[in-house]
């Protein structure tokens, strides 16, 4: 059994807490996990978790209660790949830590898992489509890449209603797993998220968050170790809309030695109440020697009436570590880029979409999938051309 199973079957918890204990509001690993939803109260909005969410637009998926619809559930991919459906609770790789997901994880009913072979080397994505119907209802996926096994898996998330989720993913020990998740539900769609993932002895995860849709997402994506040498690359790519909140929050727990993380989120923001929230937490243990880490966010205001919230957070509990590192930035456009490009015979529009291209296509190109990276490319070329007609509409208003 590899470390990583070992770990899952055995259920370690470090530092995980019942109702009733103390929960020191500065430290991230102390919070209150359970699989009851009973456990969590109904978030107000002021809890440190729940602060910058707009917890009054999400009082559906706070009951507890069965779902008026099932999300339908589409997946593909080469020969090899087993799909099945499993109990919610054959994995477990972390608990929920909010009401939400704890809610998804009893209502969902049983998990779709995704198991990628011992040893296998796929040459084509995985496809998973995670379609809600108008309703609200709830999903539990499963990812589980075998010992040296090479995979990518893509989930796409589209549709209207209301859905919260939770997504599992394990990564053996030599293996190495790209999850990308897509988020392009409709307009008026909401989509509440946890992801727990467990990286395998030397093995390595590259964990994707695309947010493109929606009028709410949050994504809570928790990475912990099952032994040294591994390697977790988290990116996020958001572009937040006039009344759309795109929210990420990331949890790195470094509970095992010589380990690596890297995270990298960028978003863009336009639009009159454009929102977007990204919270990153790193911890690392006094066990976990030879860490080496680092997180950037950085965000671009493309109009007024848009806010961007960031907030790296780290704490260590060891000196002997690589390296351990945080970022953040929330700014407008470059002025010096901008007239650097219009002096050489750019338009002004265009010389703003190729600011704006150019700041996401560090991150674009470590997405790894062509066909994600031409997707994404697309849309935020749709995007900043509605926020050119607003940035013009707001000068034609003020030019009267």
């Amino acid at each position: 059994m590899s470390a990583a199973e070992t770990l899952v079957a055995t259920g370690n918890r470090a530092h995980s807490h019942g109702p009733g204990s103390p929960v020191p509001l500065q430290a991230r690993s102390e919070r209150p996990t359970s699989y009851d939803v009973a456990d969590f109260a109904v978030p107000n909005g002021r809890e440190e978790e729940w602060r910058f969410t707009p917890v009054k637009q999400l009082k559906a998926l706070f009951d507890d209660a069965a779902g008026s619809e099932t999300p339908k559930i589409d997946a593909s991919g080469p020969e090899g790949v087993v799909f099945d459906t499993v109990a919610a609770d054959s994995l477990r790789v972390g608990k929920p830590q909010d009401r939400s997901a704890a809610i998804a994880w009893n209502q969902a009913g049983a998990a779709f898992a995704v198991r990628i072979p011992v040893e296998a080397e796929l040459t084509e994505p995985v496809h998973v489509n995670v379609a809600s119907l108008g309703a609200r209802g709830f999903t539990h996926l499963i990812v589980e890449a075998g010992r040296h096994s090479r995979a990518i898996v893509i989930i796409d998330h589209t549709g209207a209603g209301e859905l919260g989720s939770n997504v599992e993913i394990v990564t053996g020990d030599g293996a190495e797993l790209r999850v990308v998740s897509i988020q392009q539900g409709d307009h008026e769609s909401i989509h509440l998220a946890q992801h727990d993932a467990l990286v395998g002895r030397d093995a390595k995860l590259h964990h994707v968050v695309v947010t493109l849709g929606g009028k709410i997402v949050r994504i809570a994506t928790n990475v912990r170790y099952a032994g040294p040498g591994g390697d977790a690359e988290l990116l996020g790519v958001y572009f937040a809309e006039s009344g759309q909140h795109h929210e990420n929050r990331l949890f790195v727990d470094h509970e095992a030695a010589n380990c690596k993380s890297n995270v990298i989120y960028k978003g863009a923001l336009a639009g009159d109440h454009a929102r977007s929230v990204w919270i990153g937490d790193v911890l690392i243990r006094a066990a976990a020697e030879g860490t080496n880490t680092f997180e950037l966010n950085r965000n671009l205001v493309l109009t007024d009436g848009a806010r961007a919230d960031s907030v790296p957070n780290l704490e260590i509990e060891t000196g002997e570590i690589e390296g351990a590192g945080h970022a953040s930035a929330t700014g407008r456009f470059d002025d010096e880029q901008l007239f650097y490009l219009q002096a050489r015979g750019i338009p002004e529009d265009a010389a703003r979409r190729l600011v704006v291209s150019g700041f996401f296509n560090d991150i674009i190109g470590k997405i790894g999938v062509p066909e994600v990276a031409e997707h994404l490319h697309d849309v935020i070329e749709e995007k900043l051309a509605r926020a050119a007609e607003l940035s013009a509409s707001a000068e034609a208003v003020v030019g009267q």
